[in-house]
């Protein structure tokens, strides 16, 4: 078997449940699993560069087999060697869809693998896909609203967000985790932070009125209905895409490779919480969010 020699071709960004795909390659990924390459997928990987958003859970089958999705993992093939995941030497290249010499592939692991050159389809599990999209265009709502809700705790200029707001998001995201039907982002108020003029001084004390506008703000927003969508430059792995919504103040994008509602008004009730704790002198805020409707 050859290794790939394009990137593939994925359609979950369109929000695709299931598809029929070839499969190209296959390896064992370790003693009880084997990584399945195919032509196409709607399978959503997660991607070691920024796991924000976890893999579909998915079945392959084909005439005579079956094979469940146990995990879905972005990798990468010089033509001499398949990486997965983190083993992966080499970073994407955004602004060029890809890296010189690199094919970026997803990687299906499963416990029973169909041959090369099989006809495979693809199923995805709609359930947890739409929790996870719920979480994840939620997570971009909030991050927006909790930007508006820091505004006047700036005293320099600050890069801005699509709205037209300093993007406290961008400059002190430490990490982000979507579940369903939610995420949690946590933020690290360095020194770093506060060079570029974050004000942290009252901020104990302003916690709760600052919930109180970032949830004022998720709550008028969502009640506008606006349409969410994905653009995206092509159909492969490597691709840019951009998370879209209309809102009141103006449509704003943001870069992302996830899965997404089609509306807003399918995000119920949403409701963010602020946390502020310590880390070894340094203070860390954490939003959690949640669907509660």
């Amino acid at each position: 078997m050859a290794f790939p020699s394009a990137d593939t071709v994925v359609t979950y960004p369109a929000g695709d449940l299931s598809g029929t795909a070839t499969v190209l390659y296959s390896e064992k990924a370790d003693d009880s699993l084997t990584a399945v390459l195919l032509d196409a997928t709607p399978c959503h990987p997660v991607d070691a560069a920024w796991p924000d958003q976890g893999p579909d859970l998915a079945m392959l089958t084909w005439p005579g087999g079956s094979s469940a999705v146990r995990d879905c993992v972005v990798g990468a093939t010089d033509g001499a060697a398949l990486y997965l995941g983190k083993d992966i030497p080499v970073r994407r290249d955004i602004a060029s869809s890809g890296t010189t010499g690199w094919t970026f592939v997803v990687a299906h692991l499963v416990t029973e693998a169909p041959a090369a050159g099989q006809r495979v389809t693809v199923s995805v599990d709609p359930r947890h896909r739409s929790a996870l999209s719920l979480g994840h265009t939620g997570c971009h709502l909030a991050a927006l609203a909790l930007n508006l809700a820091m505004a006047d705790r700036w005293t320099k200029e600050l890069p801005l967000d699509g709205l037209g707001t300093p993007n406290f998001d961008a400059a002190a995201i430490a990490s982000s985790r979507i579940l369903p039907r939610g995420s949690v982002d946590t933020y690290r108020l360095n020194k770093s932070l506060r060079r570029k003029g974050f004000v942290t001084d009252g901020l104990p004390e302003a916690l709760s009125a600052l919930q109180e506008t970032l949830n004022a703000c998720l709550t008028s927003w969502i009640a506008t209905d606006a349409p969410v969508r994905i653009d995206r430059d092509g159909d492969r792995l490597t691709d840019r895409r951009s998370w879209v919504c209309t809102l009141p103040e103006g449509e704003v994008s943001i870069p992302c490779g996830g899965t997404h509602a089609s509306a807003l008004t399918q995000l119920g009730a949403l409701r963010a919480a602020l946390t502020l704790s310590d880390d070894s002198g340094t203070a860390v805020l954490t939003m959690t969010t949640g669907v509660v409707s």
